[in-house]
């Protein structure tokens, strides 16, 4: 089939997070499946044409898009996806998408995406190619199903195009005034006198996804769940509730091309489940380079983490003065709330042979703190899909998480047998979102982690599991075939 995937983000071009990686792996895994994928993203500042792709003006020309009344000229640039056949278009347009960051917090970004979501259609009308599927994904791109039904039903191009809508945080909503309906060219029935599309006397672009699309789904099976409860859902469970009929959970792969000891480029000593020895000299490696005392026998716990409270960054700075009295040592990644990072400087400063830390991202660091910890420390207040956790699996890093969205659906607690009586667990999970549950859940794993043969059956437990994109991607075709039943 041939499939349209839209995001506001794809890597390697641009990432902030699970969103980016998705998009930049799930439609090359789609390809291999023999189907035909092209995808779509703003051609944002930090994008290297010249690295990624070539100018695409000789077969697609200048487009003119219009929003809020105004007629934007608009280019499309043309590249590949690394190592695949998977067409990709950027959209250029310097004065929205030529900003410090991708996403901002500037009067016109809802502006900003109404016109990536118009050039989407507008590619594919110049292309004259007419997708089975368009796939959108999270409110940068919710209005498509509603522009494509409302604004361009009269092209017989999309006459049999049927829309997928991914949810992968409901915490951001695209929330805006009535006035970027307006400005999207949205029909004012639907959004006059309280009309469907409004949302607490507001646009909201999430919810207009949600009412339009033909299927929807999120990156879990339990997050799904989850949304469709008050606590959870965000103010959009009654809208999912309206289209449970249309709602899946599907949990993200990972790539293991990239996220694998055995070829992991980023790490010193390479390892696998038949020989873990190269897991303790990337831990010595790890510690000498941060200036902290190496024991084979002193656990070691990371976190790669955005040190915000939705990741339970909360819980762990209530608990550090505990966790800094265990004989254990951390090892931190992440940039957020300068609170929570000060708080972390300052015990580095006090407990340097306790705790240490790269504040900022880098991709080499995140991999070698899965390569190099012992246990990994995730307790999110919410967590759609999570990676890391996936990630530490396969490392033979034994997650220590809170048992909400993929953290639940992917870590079994070591306490967990299957029918025949057999330990079945990967890790250590609790409920109760308290700095005390995670902390007695942190010393159940400290304790195992010094009777080597339970630790190593738990290591082999997460290290034989198959989170593939493989898997997932078989999962995004049924679903798309439910949505062309429809």
């Amino acid at each position: 089939m041939k499939i349209a995937f839209a995001s506001s983000e794809i890597i390697p071009f641009a990432k902030t997070g699970g969103l980016g990686e998705v998009s930049g792996t799930l439609p090359i895994e789609l390809a291999k499946l023999g189907h035909e994928v092209k995808v779509f993203m703003p051609k944002y500042y930090q994008v290297n044409e010249h690295e990624y792709g070539h100018h695409y003006d000789s077969l697609i020309g200048e487009m003119k898009i219009s929003t809020g009344g105004y007629e934007h000229k608009v280019h499309v640039f043309y590249g590949k996806l690394p190592h695949s056949n998977v067409d990709a278009y950027f959209v250029h347009y310097p004065n929205f998408f030529h900003r410090s960051k991708i996403y901002t917090e500037d009067w016109d970004e809802d502006e900003r995406f109404i016109l990536f979501s118009k050039a989407v259609i507008q590619i594919m009308q110049k292309l004259g190619w007419s997708p089975d599927i368009v796939h959108a994904n999270d409110w940068q791109t919710g209005l498509l199903p509603v522009l494509l039904r409302e604004n361009y039903s009269w092209d017989s191009l999309f006459h049999k195009t049927k829309t997928v809508f991914t949810i992968h945080n409901i915490g951001y909503q695209g929330r805006f005034s009535l006035e970027s309906y307006k400005r999207a060219g949205i029909p004012p029935i639907l959004y006059e006198n309280n009309g469907i599309l409004v949302h607490e006397n507001d646009s909201n672009f999430l919810k207009a996804a949600i009412l339009y699309s033909d299927v929807i789904n999120t990156v879990s099976e339990t997050y799904a769940k989850e949304l469709l409860t008050p606590e959870y859902g965000a103010g959009m469970y009654n809208y999912l509730l309206q289209r449970y009929n249309d709602y899946y959970g599907i949990l993200n792969g990972v790539d293991y091309e990239v996220w694998n000891p055995e070829v992991d480029r980023y790490i010193p000593h390479k390892y696998s489940m038949n020989d873990l020895s190269g897991k303790i000299k990337n831990k010595e490696f790890l510690l000498n380079k941060l200036g902290m005392p190496f024991s084979e026998n002193v656990p070691l716990m990371g976190i790669v983490s955005r040190l915000v409270s939705q990741k339970g960054v909360d819980i762990i700075v209530e608990a550090l003065p505990q966790l800094l009295s265990l004989d254990a040592q951390i090892v931190i990644l992440g940039t957020g709330t300068k609170h929570y990072e000060d708080i972390f400087r300052d015990a580095i400063q006090y407990y340097p042979h306790k705790i240490g830390a790269y504040f900022g991202y880098s991709e080499e660091a995140a991999h070698q703190i899965e390569a190099s910890a012992d246990i990994f420390l995730m307790p999110s207040q919410y967590e759609p899909c999570g990676l890391n956790q996936i990630y530490s699996l396969k490392y033979g890093t034994v997650p220590v998480v809170r048992k909400t969205g993929g953290l639940a659906d992917t870590v079994q607690d070591w306490n967990e047998y299957n029918e025949y009586g057999q330990p079945i667990g990967n890790g250590f999970s609790f409920y109760e979102y308290s700095a005390n549950a995670f902390l007695h859940a942190v010393k159940r794993a400290i304790n195992d982690f010094h009777n080597k043969p339970v630790w190593h059956q738990i290591q082999m437990n997460g290290m034989i599991k198959d989170y593939s994109w493989e898997s997932s991607a078989k999962k995004y075709v049924e679903l798309y075939k439910r949505a062309l039943a429809k």
